[in-house]
């Protein structure tokens, strides 16, 4: 999951994150325990840094959901529609414009 704000972490730290929430999780009482633990050192909310390792998680197969690659080649592909979408809509209303502009330039003559 994505969202539309700038991320304030590299995809690096994000890494990094999560593989010591792997490395350290039984170390602690609970998964929430290491992710709240972990989340203070590196300055991100715990919910944050969940949603990082759940989605770490479904990109790995061990969970269920849409992986990242796919999530974001689906995000291309509706703004590659979209784009179409409104040149093919330009060139619909093309020809009548074209031939108000000959009308109007045929008048003034």
């Amino acid at each position: 999951m994505t969202s539309n704000t700038t991320n304030k972490f590299s995809a690096e730290i994000r890494a990094r994150a999560v593989r010591m929430v792997f490395d350290h999780e039984g170390e602690h009482s609970s998964r929430w325990a290491a992710v709240s633990s972990i989340a203070a050192k590196i300055g991100c909310s715990a919910h944050t840094l969940l949603e990082w390792v759940k989605q770490a998680e479904v990109d790995t197969g061990k969970r269920a959901g849409v992986p990242t690659e796919v999530a974001d080649r689906l995000k291309a592909l509706a703004r590659e529609n979209r784009e179409l979408r409104q040149a093919n809509e330009i060139l619909r209303k093309a020809p009548a414009y074209f031939a108000m502009a000959e009308l109007d330039r045929r008048s003034k003559s």
